[in-house]
């Protein structure tokens, strides 16, 4: 577990005993930027890794280059012409890919309920907030959605639980202690807050430690590089999206974030998944708890 999350993690737990203004606007977008910068280069790497662990040629290459795209595209479309189903399509992808960091639980059920805790644990401590996000991403039927996951979320704590007890036992007693502490922050810190701590300390960090295993030939100056320039590459994608787009989206930095997210996350999830039929990820993730 890198030293910084336990460092970002008390930082934020005494910045809220001492009431610093975490929920205003400033912070919420200081959160924003920290989580897109700390947190979307975690899969600037998919088609590096896509070459090393297939033999396929030019053209096919292109061809896994344009699929990845299209689908980024897509579901940026999806955004744009029907955002509630982009939204539940968002949050289960997030649960789903949140999950695969629990890769020492066998139990599938566990490793969701891990994944979706991370989105339901803030439902409980800000549902306003939280619903008034997924609206400003999505429509005013957004709000329904926020309340049927702070419905489920004590039952999703719960089992949960389950696993960061089945986790401690399995010897990953560090990442057990962590993401209890970071479920705990998530119930109390403001959404935004509590989510970029999670994403940049904690998701993020163990998906490049298993990218740069991999990837160990590449100089580390190159390694930098393209994960800077392709997270640069999505957001300018994005953008112009928006720009060449007659559908006008909501102004909202953050929700737009959130948007930018979900349409990498939808091709990174399922390039990853294949890439886990080919090398042996899980035992990298080990490695690096």
């Amino acid at each position: 577990m890198h030293p910084a999350y336990w460092i970002a993690a008390i930082t934020l737990l005494f910045a809220t005993v001492l009431k610093a203004p975490l929920g205003q606007p400033a912070a919420a977008a200081a959160a924003t930027i920290l989580f897109i910068g700390g947190g979307l280069p975690h899969g600037a790497y998919d088609i590096a890794l896509l070459r090393r662990v297939t033999a396929l040629n030019r053209y096919g290459l292109i061809l896994a280059i344009v699929g990845y795209v299209a689908i980024a595209v897509l579901m940026a479309m999806l955004w744009m012409g029907l955002p509630l189903i982009a939204l539940v399509l968002f949050l289960s992808v997030a649960a789903v890919h949140f999950g695969e960091d629990w890769q020492m639980l066998d139990e599938p059920l566990l490793r969701f309920a891990a994944g979706a805790a991370v989105i339901a644990a803030p439902t409980i401590g800000h549902p306003v907030d939280v619903a008034s996000m997924f609206v400003a991403m999505s429509d005013a039927r957004a709000t329904l959605i926020a309340q049927i996951i702070t419905a489920a979320a004590p039952v999703t704590l719960l089992v949960t639980a389950v696993g960061i007890t089945v986790a401690w036992r399995n010897g990953s007693q560090k990442w057990a202690a962590a993401m209890t502490l970071c479920l705990g922050l998530l119930l109390i810190l403001p959404p935004i807050a509590g989510f970029a701590l999670f994403f940049v300390f904690l998701h993020s960090p163990q998906h490049l430690a298993q990218t740069r295993t991999m990837l160990r030939d590449m100089t580390l100056a190159r390694w930098l590089g393209t994960g800077a320039s392709l997270s640069l590459a999505a957001i300018g994608g994005w953008w112009a999206l928006q720009y060449l787009s007659p559908i006008r989206m909501d102004a909202n930095m953050t929700a737009q974030a959130f948007q930018l997210l979900a349409s990498v996350a939808v091709p990174h999830l399922l390039l990853s998944r294949w890439l886990e039929t080919r090398v042996d990820r899980p035992s990298l993730f080990h490695s690096s708890i």
